[in-house]
């Protein structure tokens, strides 16, 4: 209980700005809909202003129209058929198909599509039968829409702490792989390895939605002038980017390769179980180093991802002078592929990179 209590905690802690920044632009939005336009009913103003700001804030610029246009379709199809056949439970149903239906033709976007539907459920059970026409609706949503996108690029959420929260649970989920592998690879678990396997392949999904979030941080501070000094340690993230997903992959080729060692009961040496784990601790420092807010820290944790990649390489590349069958090969290849892709997110080029690997490990430089 006290686990859940803490992680619920912690999730409010890190949503708390989105949710004052939705809150803020929920109230002002019906303000100005009702006190300076005058409206007698502007509930679609906070609704866009909602729906639009919960949105992932580098979809919010292309998609408030979205909901623009969603709220007309569905107000059009509403307002004519509720005085052609009235309002009751299926009413409901025939107005919302037919107005998702018409967003459809429109466009396949599922946003659209669903506030068209929303749109015509609020008219439908809201509005009287007889009243008449109003584009008061319409105008409602574009000011919802119009201030949550002010209140985003004005107040926007830090770009810095959305990456990182996207980031950290792909390094934890990274570190904990791998000390799995070197641990079934010691223990010539089989069972463990398969099922490390499977958590390996879990990580895609991450990478893809790190990938959004790094672009939507990227719109925000490009976009924002109180947050444009974001730009700079973004840059950070956007170079180890495409690394971080080489390094997701040749951590579940490493896996697959760990599986086929154990159940080929190939005697592994080992210094390879070690190597792996010298690559969990790199990607642990990795993480550290994308994270540091100071240039002596940073510089610090990238030195410690280095020297845990070199080492990882070293320590591999030895367990061939043990034995040097195929099995053995793709685990010391992988390790060293992975231990290049973590010395280039550290800050080296390709060419500083292959020439470190030479150093410590001669025999395998030219294979990643």
């Amino acid at each position: 209980m006290s686990r859940h209590l803490a992680s619920g905690t912690e999730r409010l802690m890190a949503n708390v700005w989105p949710i004052l920044q939705t809150a803020v632009a929920a109230s002002l939005a019906y303000f100005l809909a009702a006190v300076v336009l005058g409206n007698e009913q502007p509930f679609f103003a906070p609704v866009a202003a909602v729906v639009t700001l919960g949105l992932a804030p580098g979809e919010r610029g292309k998609r408030a129209v979205e909901v623009a246009l969603g709220v007309v379709v569905g107000l059009a199809i509403a307002d004519v058929l509720v005085r052609i056949i009235g309002v009751g439970a299926a009413q409901i149903g025939i107005v919302v198909g037919l107005a998702m239906a018409a967003a459809v033709l429109l466009g396949e976007r599922k946003l659209l599509v669903n506030q068209a539907a929303i749109s015509a459920i609020l008219v439908v059970a809201l509005q009287p039968p007889d009243a008449a026409f109003s584009p008061d609706r319409f105008f409602n949503a574009l000011v919802g829409g119009g201030v949550a996108l002010l209140v985003s690029h004005l107040f926007p959420v830090n770009p810095e702490r959305l990456v990182e929260r996207a980031a950290e649970p792909i390094f934890r989920s990274l570190v904990a792989v791998l000390e799995e592998i070197a641990e079934a690879l010691e223990e010539r678990d089989l069972e463990q390895a398969e099922a490390v396997l499977g958590r390996a392949r879990e990580l895609d999904d991450r990478v893809r939605s790190f990938d959004e979030v790094l672009s939507a941080g990227y719109e925000t501070a490009r976009l924002s002038p109180t947050r444009r000094r974001s730009l700079k340690h973004l840059e950070l993230y956007a170079g180890a980017s495409i690394r971080i997903e080489l390094a997701v992959i040749n951590t579940r080729v490493l896996a697959r390769g760990a599986a086929n060692a154990i159940r080929r009961r190939a005697a592994v040496p080992p210094s390879v179980p070690e190597a792996v784990l010298d690559l969990s601790r790199a990607v642990r420092a990795l993480a550290g180093y994308l994270e540091a807010s100071e240039e002596a820290e940073e510089a610090r944790e990238a030195e410690e991802a280095r020297r845990f990649a070199l080492l990882a390489a070293r320590g591999a590349t030895e367990a061939l002078a043990e034995r040097h069958d195929l099995a053995i090969s793709v685990l010391v290849g992988q390790v060293c592929s992975m231990a290049v892709d973590l010395l280039r997110s550290a800050g080296m080029n390709q060419a500083e990179a292959l020439a470190a690997l030479e150093e410590v490990a001669p025999r395998e430089s030219d294979d990643p």
